[in-house]
């Protein structure tokens, strides 16, 4: 009975994280292939399929994972999937800054610097061998030390939305709200989750705030 409560957690897992790739895919493709003559739609696809092929790298292995009951066998290939779906989700709110300048017609350079340092820190940081990212107990302080400055970016990119997405952009009026929910259920797993892994839970409706994001593109 035991061995089945604990397969209901995984077999949820399982099949959101499939629902989720699919979703992100799908919504990337059809933007990319309805993006004639539309640069913002057209950047926004490619996020989209950034964000997809990154987080794969960490879903996949999670998936195999969940379907054999078999953690230890993917432990390594969870740990460096999420290294890349660090820095592609890094990438993700580069693209996001600049789609919010092509569509607010918007020039701030010394912002736009800014945000590319900040990646690049946060890049930087991720790719540093003291992360441990194969470990099973991969290093907490820098966890901390590589999402103050994707924080940082994602604290500009939401005030940037909410400042200039209305009322050119209805459809991104809620934005702000969307990357703020994803930093209120990250944060939280990033701080605490090592000693309450429960909290693991909270990437479930980080994700949905993601997958918002990209619907959100659909009204382009």
């Amino acid at each position: 009975m035991a061995k089945q409560k604990q397969s209901i957690p995984k077999q949820i897992e399982l099949w959101f994280d499939i629902l989720y790739l699919l979703s992100a895919v799908l919504i990337g493709f059809y933007l990319l292939a309805t993006s004639v003559g539309n640069l913002a739609r057209l950047l926004w696809g490619m996020m989209a399929l950034t964000l997809a092929f990154g987080d794969a790298f960490h879903l996949v292995p999670r998936i195999l994972s969940a379907a054999t009951g078999n953690t230890a066998r993917f432990q390594t290939a969870m740990g460096y999937g999420k290294m890349l779906t660090s820095i592609t989700m890094t990438l993700f709110y580069l693209f996001l800054w600049h789609c919010g300048l092509l569509l607010f017609s918007k020039n701030f350079p010394a912002l736009t610097v800014i945000v590319w340092i900040l990646a690049i820190i946060r890049i930087v940081l991720c790719l540093l061998p003291q992360n441990k990212w194969a470990s099973a107990a991969p290093s907490y302080a820098f966890g901390i030390y590589r999402n103050i400055p994707f924080a940082l970016m994602g604290a500009m990119v939401l005030l940037f939305f909410a400042l200039f997405s209305l009322p050119q952009f209805p459809s991104l009026a809620w934005m702000w709200l969307a990357i703020l929910l994803s930093f209120a259920c990250y944060i939280p797993v990033v701080l605490w989750a090592n000693k309450q892994p429960k909290l693991g839970m909270l990437m479930l409706p980080k994700t949905l705030a993601y997958v918002w994001i990209l619907c959100m593109g659909l009204g382009l």
